[in-house]
């Protein structure tokens, strides 16, 4: 299915109902489809057609969503770009994806390379004009409400190029199709319906796969899009209050920040029913108590990447009610550190390194196949060919798969330490870290030595100035085998994360890969 026909089903459903709330605005889904329509006419006359990039360059409004639709109706392709890319990286997604167009927040237009600042095709979504750009509402005030332009574009056609995270090395275009997302939002969310009224409070950045995919599902279902700029827990609070948010998407970090800031208990947030959670590992103490402190939610930890079109295993609901016998409930609390099973229109494998399935128990590559997989990267042969092969997605990362059918994450391929010819996870050694009471948070790298190769360094947050580099590696002495064990210990204020709570490994590399000093 094209994407584009979202909104024109809710918009023949449900009218009237709103369709996203911004800062104060309510848009219902009919002035939605108007608004979009009045942006792909005036995109159409400054030259944007199939095939064309419309490039966005924000924090998350509800521009974000009517530019994606605006091109699904012109056939174009849309581009999410993230702000908070290095300039460096700013500057080569703009060279790669070479948009006809780009909108973008009034902050960020200093950081355009030059070359790409062309009158003619930036867009201002916010602040003053300065005559040579042309402002977004100035630009829908002049076009046409009506629809001018019907899609032609098949399901196999490329929608969205989305930048990977590049947390390990330099972001790639993920060419996403109509058939990506379709085919995920078909098979697991209920289209609009006028008996049945939701509300979904957003976060995460519509430059990722959780945000955008979410945005798709709240148009899809009918579902009311709360939208909010940029995290903060506070305002997150007053939200879900204010519009009785019944959905919502947290990634690890926010969910601790809401539970730890000093008002939580002040707002009522009972109406919360379904609370979906993942991008980023998800500490067990954290889940355990967000299951106590939001009674009436189930939760759901869902997997997946940019090469994916988001999910492909989830953790349900039932896994994390914890109650039955003790047996029961020790099962249940090992499960809660999984991703959960695949999903039943995704096949997926565990693999050695000649692409030979493992057995049950035993760590290997996750690979996944099926409709909503990427179609490549964008101008990108060789990175593609090395993660498509078979028709299965090489993910990169590593895990193994218990006899009930859970798989549980190792890592990242690239992340793992190699010592002596020893394989060493870094999140194993990080969930250890992270137990220590004295630590608020910990990341592991691997630094070059001359007689292993690599070691493990911690990089931690203490929580106060008494917990020593000794005591931490003394720490680990029992709790793991001895070539796991950290050899060194940096302490920080915080670990360098994205906006979805991913700890930047390279950041990390780049500050701290010195070698071990050598103790006697």
């Amino acid at each position: 299915m094209n994407t584009s026909e979202f909104l024109m089903i809710a918009g023949a459903i449900v009218p009237d109902r709103p369709a996203v709330i911004f800062e104060g605005q309510t848009i219902t889904f009919e002035g939605l489809a108007e608004r979009v329509n009045r942006l792909a006419n005036g995109l159409s006359e400054i030259g944007v057609g199939p095939g064309d990039r419309v490039a966005t360059m924000q924090v998350n409004t509800n521009q974000c969503i009517e530019a994606y639709f605006a091109a699904t109706q012109l056939d174009a392709i849309y581009v999410p770009i993230n702000f908070r890319a290095k300039t460096d990286e700013l500057a080569q997604m703009l060279e790669i994806a070479q948009p006809t167009c780009l909108l973008l927040g009034e902050r960020y237009l200093s950081l355009v390379p030059e070359g790409s600042r062309s009158s003619e095709g930036i867009i201002l979504l916010d602040g003053e004009t300065n005559g040579s750009n042309k402002s977004y509402e100035t630009l829908l005030a002049e076009s046409s409400p009506d629809q001018m332009h019907f899609p032609e574009a098949g399901d196999e056609d490329t929608t969205v190029i989305m930048f990977t995270a590049g947390t390990t090395g330099v972001p790639k275009g993920v060419m996403l199709t109509h058939d990506s997302f379709s085919s995920y939002l078909l098979a697991t969310v209920e289209p609009a319906d006028p008996e049945v009224e939701e509300s979904n409070l957003i976060t995460v950045p519509f430059y990722h796969i959780a945000g955008l995919q979410a945005a798709l599902a709240a148009v899809y279902g009918g579902r009311t899009l709360v939208v909010m700029r940029q995290f903060e827990p506070e305002e997150w609070l007053r939200l879900a209050q204010e519009n009785q948010a019944n959905r919502a998407m947290l990634v690890p970090t926010m969910l601790k920040h809401l539970m730890e800031h000093p008002k939580f208990a002040d707002f009522d947030l009972s109406s919360l029913s379904v609370i979906t959670y993942g991008a980023a590992p998800m500490p067990l103490e954290v889940i355990r108590e967000a299951i106590g402190r939001f009674p009436g939610a189930r939760f759901i930890n869902a997997f997946g990447q940019t090469e994916t079109a988001s999910t492909i295993t989830m953790l349900p609901p039932d896994d994390h009610v914890l109650d039955g016998s003790p047996e029961e409930i020790e099962t249940k609390l090992k499960r809660l550190t999984s991703i959960g099973k695949p999903l039943d229109d995704v096949e997926v494998s565990i693999v050695d390194e000649e692409g030979q399935a493992v057995a049950i128990g035993e760590q290997g590559e996750i690979i996944a196949r099926g409709s909503r997989m990427m179609a490549g990267y964008w101008q990108e042969e060789s990175a593609t060919r090395d993660t498509i092969r078979g028709g299965w997605i090489y993910t990169g990362d590593l895990g193994y798969q218990d006899e009930d059918g859970y798989i549980f994450l190792s890592g990242r391929a690239k992340d793992f330490i190699k010592r002596g010819g020893e394989m060493i996870s870094p999140e194993e050694v990080e969930q250890v870290l992270r137990s220590h009471p004295k630590l608020d948070d910990a990341a592991v790298i691997g630094v070059p030595d001359v007689e292993w190769g690599e070691e493990v360094r911690a990089v931690v947050v203490g929580r106060s100035d008494r917990v020593t580099e000794g005591e931490i590696i003394e720490f680990c002495r029992d709790k793991m085998a001895g070539y796991k064990r950290p050899r060194s210990v940096v302490f920080v204020g915080e670990l360098p994360r994205n906006v979805m709570g991913k700890v930047l490994k390279r950041d990390l590399r780049e500050e701290f890969s010195h070698p071990v000093e050598k103790r006697e």
